[in-house]
C-alpha cells in the first residue's frame, strides 16, 4: 500500500502527460521537463533525464510499429541513426557537465523558438514538400543536427529533422517522419544512459511516467482525432510559449521575491 502511495504521483502525472502528448501529436517530453523542472523543482538536467525514461519506450514501440506499417530502408535507416547516436553522446556529455541555469536557459529559448514558429506557420502539416535543394543521400547527415538537440536538450531530435528533410532535401511528409523516427529512437537511448551514467536520472519518478504515459497514449490520439487541427496546434502552441517564458522568468521572479 505504501509502496502504491509512493507511485501514485509519478502513474498521475505520467497518464496526464501520455494523454496529451497523444492528443497534441509531438510526445510528451516536451511537456514533461517544465513540468518536471516547474512543479518538482528538478533541476534541468535532472528534468531532462527523467523525461527520457519515459520518452525511450514510447519511441522503441512507435518506431517498431510504424516499421511494421511502412519499413525503413536499411541503408539510410543506419545511416541517420548512427550518426545522430554520436552527436546525441558528444552533446549529451557535454549537457551533463553544465549548470542547470544555463541548460535551462538554452532548453527555454529552444521552447520559446519552436513556439513562436508554430504560432506564425500557417502551412498545413500535410503540405506538399518543395522541391529539394540538396540530394538525397547526404539526408542522414541532418541525424547530426537532430542528435545535438536529443543530447543537449532530451528532446526535438524529430522537431528539427522533420522539417529539415522536408524543406532541403524535398521528401514527402510521411517519409521524412519514418527517417526523423529512425533518428530520435536511437538517439533517446544514448541520451538516456548518458543522463543515467551521470546521475541526472530519477527512476522512482520515471518509471511510473513511462508505465502510465504508454497506457494514455491512443486515448489522447482519439481525442485530437474528434478536435479542429488548426485549434489544438495553437493551444500547444500557447503552452509551449507559457512554460519558455516561466522558465525564463522564475529565477528573476526568486531573485527580485529575495
Amino acid at each position: 500500500m505504501e509502496m502504491l502511495l509512493a507511485l501514485a504521483p509519478g502513474l498521475l502525472v505520467g497518464a496526464g502527460l501520455g494523454f496529451l502528448g497523444g492528443m497534441f501529436g509531438i510526445g510528451g517530453g516536451i511537456i514533461a521537463i517544465p513540468l518536471l523542472g516547474l512543479a518538482y523543482g528538478m533541476d534541468q538536467a535532472l528534468a531532462q533525464g527523467t523525461a527520457l525514461v519515459m520518452m525511450a519506450p514510447n519511441l522503441v514501440v512507435g518506431a517498431w510499429r510504424y516499421h511494421q506499417r511502412d519499413p525503413l530502408p536499411l541503408g539510410p535507416g543506419l545511416a541517420i541513426g548512427s550518426l545522430a547516436m554520436l552527436s546525441t553522446w558528444a552533446s549529451a556529455q557535454w549537457a551533463t557537465g553544465l549548470d542547470s541555469a544555463s541548460l535551462r536557459m538554452i532548453f527555454s529559448i529552444f521552447l520559446l523558438l519552436l513556439a513562436l514558429r508554430m504560432l506564425l506557420s500557417g502551412k498545413p502539416r500535410h503540405a506538399k514538400a518543395p522541391p529539394a535543394r540538396i540530394p538525397e543521400r547526404w539526408a542522414p547527415l541532418v541525424g547530426l543536427v537532430g542528435g545535438c538537440s536529443m543530447g543537449l536538450l532530451g528532446v526535438g531530435g524529430g522537431l528539427i529533422a522533420t522539417p529539415l528533410l522536408t524543406s532541403l532535401f524535398g521528401l514527402r511528409q510521411t517519409a521524412a517522419q519514418r527517417l526523423a523516427l529512425a533518428l530520435v529512437t536511437p538517439s533517446a537511448l544514448v541520451a538516456l544512459f548518458t543522463y543515467a551514467r551521470a546521475g541526472h536520472v530519477n527512476w522512482q519518478m520515471g518509471l511510473p511516467l513511462a508505465l502510465s504515459g504508454i497506457l494514455t497514449v491512443s486515448a489522447g490520439v482519439r481525442v485530437a482525432h474528434r478536435l479542429p487541427e488548426r485549434s489544438m496546434r495553437r493551444a500547444f502552441s500557447w503552452m509551449l510559449l507559457g512554460s519558455a517564458l516561466w522558465l525564463l522568468g522564475a529565477p528573476l521572479l526568486k531573485q527580485l521575491g529575495a
